[in-house]
């Protein structure tokens, strides 16, 4: 899951994004809301951990800006302030929920699972495609029920595709998706991990097209007319 963290503290983002990284996530930090705004309108993440005081533009209005612009991401806002006044105007504005500072790591997982759930509710919860299947909570990957050992980014790269078969994804989108503004990677990154999992998928008995080039537009899962 690609995660957009708007917080000024460093303490309190940096070892956010730690874990969530440990977690297989793709994090990007913004420490200010004018850059929580760029930063969103440059990706598209799929969970924003808002903090409600920041410099230049506060949560509230962010959020507000975020959803007036059509974004669906799941917002997540986090603040010190815990009176239900508070809470009424960020739910209002647009967050999904709300968590106060100070929490635990758990505790912030477990939620971001709950809303995850919530906004899948009537999507299923293993990705299955051609013999292929991937479990979001196992983090387990088979196909025809060969394990697949797949490293962090070939799993990411893998459920991308899964949740957009038959779609071209081109190397510029799967780098905006899966690698954070800051780290240094190229298109030919991609290419050396999909190299990788094509093979490892081709070991599993899967056939050799099953995720094919389109010349001069990027990749996609193949779909079988049947």
């Amino acid at each position: 899951m690609k995660i957009l963290i708007v917080e000024d503290d460093n303490r309190i983002a940096n070892p956010l994004a730690k874990d969530l990284r440990h977690q297989h996530h793709t994090v990007d930090i913004a420490q200010d809301g004018n850059q929580g705004w760029e930063y969103a309108q440059a990706a598209q993440y799929e969970l924003i951990l808002l903090d409600l005081m920041l410099p230049r533009l506060d949560g509230i209005t962010l959020c507000k800006k975020l959803r007036a612009v059509g974004c669906q991401a799941i917002i997540l806002m986090l603040t010190a302030k815990d009176t239900t006044t508070d809470k009424v105007i960020g739910l209002d504005a647009g967050a999904d929920d709300y968590l106060v500072k100070p929490f635990k790591l758990e505790e912030l997982s477990a939620r971001i699972r709950a809303l995850q759930r919530r906004s899948r509710e009537f999507t299923p919860l293993a990705l299955e495609h051609e013999g292929l299947r991937l479990d979001p909570t196992t983090k387990i990957v088979t196909y025809e029920q060969v394990l697949l050992g797949l490293t962090p980014k070939e799993y990411m790269i893998l459920e991308c595709f899964l949740r957009h078969p038959g779609q071209v994804l081109s190397k510029a989108a799967l780098l905006d998706q899966l690698w954070e503004f800051d780290q240094e990677s190229s298109e030919g990154t991609i290419k050396t991990h999909l190299t990788n999992l094509r093979s490892k998928l081709k070991d599993a008995g899967s056939p050799k097209n099953l995720i094919e080039n389109v010349y001069g537009m990027g990749y996609r899962l193949t779909v079988t007319n049947s």
